[in-house]
């Protein structure tokens, strides 16, 4: 297993994301928990020591999993990071009581690491106003207690929201955890993303490394194109690989589903081979083709905006569109749109076509919005 420096620390650069455990009978709360024992086993053999869980995943049931498997191993022999559920505006104010109870529900006494989690646009006025919920304040005492050993945060949101949150915490954080993979390099603004933690000198923890499992396998033109280059590596190998040839990169999160792919990666794993410049371009490359197939390629020029009679926000509504499309479906294109103000989703959308007259690209707008329009709204 390969290892990567944090503060001293020696931390498995494969680490473990438990909200894609096993489950029994396609129901998300029952986990299968004989399965995840065996996953969690071969993890630990073969030196994983990092396990990262949430209070949201499965109903609430990941934790008390992951706590009652982990139980079975010395508290030294593993990093153990939960986070606080800032996803749902309503935890607000409790973060004393949910702390608390995640520390019972994962059988520890203290968290190696805690993060103040998806920071995003429908929360970070709620983050901000730490004099009324007392969020920051509270887990800094707990830092300070013994309790975290160290305070970081994550996100889903946009560059701008990500920048707030550090003007005003960036002093407190000790790492980030972000979505990055070499489709959303540029198809989500990972690399911005990434320059901004460099800035603060944030070490980054990596999630959603293969897209949720989109980029386990590739269409056979574009994974030739890969083959040509490194013939034996696998597809989600290059994932990885892209990956590893990141200096700041403590580890990477896998939500590995049953034992035969927790074995297959952390195989990758057992070196480090990180991509040459000549691969990660024709990576790229490949992400741009992708991109080219199926979405639709605004540039967010904003010619069309000040044309819109109902003051879309066209791009935005776009690039969710795009979202939407490669993941079929999933919540973060509905949380994209959710952020627009009211009167200006894609079903508001008169199809006027004014914004096609301006389009430098001739893209057909009206009729992609009535198509996401559909789809949000069978």
């Amino acid at each position: 297993m390969v290892y990567n420096k944090f503060k001293g620390l020696d931390i498995s650069a494969l680490g473990v994301g438990t909200m894609r455990y096993p489950i029994i009978d396609g129901k998300e709360e029952q986990i299968d928990v004989e399965q995840a024992r065996e996953m969690i086993a071969y993890a630990m053999e073969q030196g994983i020591n990092y396990y990262d869980t949430a209070w949201g995943y499965y109903a609430g049931n990941s934790e008390l999993v992951t706590g009652e498997l982990l139980k079975e191993y010395p508290r030294e022999s593993f990093y153990l990071a939960s986070k606080f559920p800032g996803y749902d505006v309503s935890n607000f104010g409790k973060v004393e009581e949910i702390f608390e109870k995640q520390l019972e529900k994962c059988q520890v006494d203290y968290f190696d690491f805690y993060l103040i989690h998806n920071v995003n646009e429908e929360n970070i006025e709620y983050y901000l106003d730490d004099a009324t919920y007392h969020t920051v304040e509270y887990l800094l005492k707990q830092k300070e207690n013994g309790r975290i050993r160290y305070l970081g945060f994550s996100f889903h949101g946009a560059y701008d929201v990500t920048k707030r949150y550090l003007e005003t915490y960036g002093k407190y954080m000790e790492f980030a955890q972000i979505q990055l993979n070499w489709l959303d390099w540029t198809f989500q603004k990972a690399k911005e993303q990434v320059e901004l933690l460099r800035e603060y000198k944030l070490p980054i923890i990596v999630m959603e490394p293969l897209r949720g499992g989109k980029l386990a396998k590739l269409a056979e033109e574009d994974a030739a194109k890969l083959r040509r280059l490194r013939p034996e590596e696998t597809v989600p190998g290059w994932s990885f690989r892209f990956l590893q040839a990141f200096p700041d990169v403590v580890t990477i999160l896998s939500g590995m589903s049953d034992l035969e792919q927790t074995k297959q990666n952390i195989a990758i794993f057992q070196t480090e081979a990180p991509l040459t410049k000549e691969e990660t371009e024709a990576l790229l490359e490949v992400a741009e083709d992708i991109q080219a197939r199926t979405m639709m390629p605004c540039t967010a020029c904003r010619y069309c905006t000040p044309y819109c009679p109902k003051e879309l926000d066209i791009p935005s509504l776009l690039e969710a569109y795009n979202e939407h499309t490669f993941a079929g479906g999933g919540w973060m294109a509905q949380a994209m749109v959710g952020n627009q103000p009211e009167g200006r989703r894609p079903w508001d959308c008169i199809g006027c076509r004014a914004c096609e007259a301006v389009c430098p690209q001739k893209l057909v707008i009206s009729e992609a919005l009535a198509d996401f329009s559909k789809k949000l709204r069978p």
